[in-house]
């Protein structure tokens, strides 16, 4: 299979990356702490992930809010994809509640995709679900340029954008 330029200059940064956040580790709290209680960062943008326990739904398996600044929360759910199992994530920006349509949902939407995650070693895999340990990095697939092309945010003028890659920093008591 032949690759890209750009696709191959996306595989050595994401390797990067990991290997990144692989050398830093994380401490041995934080290894024990369940994924609904982990926070994540993303340095260069300072952007942040939290993640919550989810309150009773019988499709969503994780949810979490993304801080992009001081006043910008972004709201984010995790389901599991039939078929094919993945743990597919979306997060959106002010959407409104009750009875909507798909129309007013897409409208909302900033990104939405698979949710990758790594450990330590570099072993890439699936969001774990509540009560799993916390993986050490997360990958939100193009969320950079989805931040950026998204009209629900543009009229915000983020003069930081998030990269794709997130590090436990945290776990939350």
């Amino acid at each position: 299979m032949k690759v890209s330029g750009r696709t191959a200059a996306y595989r050595k940064a994401v390797a990067a990356a990991v290997a990144c956040g692989i050398s830093s580790g994380a401490s041995p709290a934080l290894a024990a702490c369940p994924v609904e209680l982990a926070t994540y960062g993303e340095p260069e943008s300072g952007a942040r992930v939290e993640f919550t326990p989810v309150v009773e739904s019988a499709a969503v398996t994780n949810s979490f809010r993304m801080l992009l600044g001081d006043d910008v929360v972004l709201d984010g759910i995790v389901m599991w994809t039939e078929g094919v199992s993945r743990s597919y994530g979306m997060l959106m920006y002010k959407c409104p509640s009750g009875d909507v349509t798909g129309e007013e949902i897409a409208a909302c939407t900033v990104w939405e995709g698979v949710v990758y995650a790594s450990d330590k070693a570099g072993k890439i895999g699936l969001l774990p679900a509540e009560g799993e340990p916390a993986p050490d990095l997360l990958l939100f697939a193009d969320l950079g340029p989805s931040v950026a092309a998204s009209p629900a945010l543009q009229p915000l003028g983020l003069a930081k954008k998030p990269w794709d890659v997130f590090s436990l920093d945290g776990c939350q008591e």
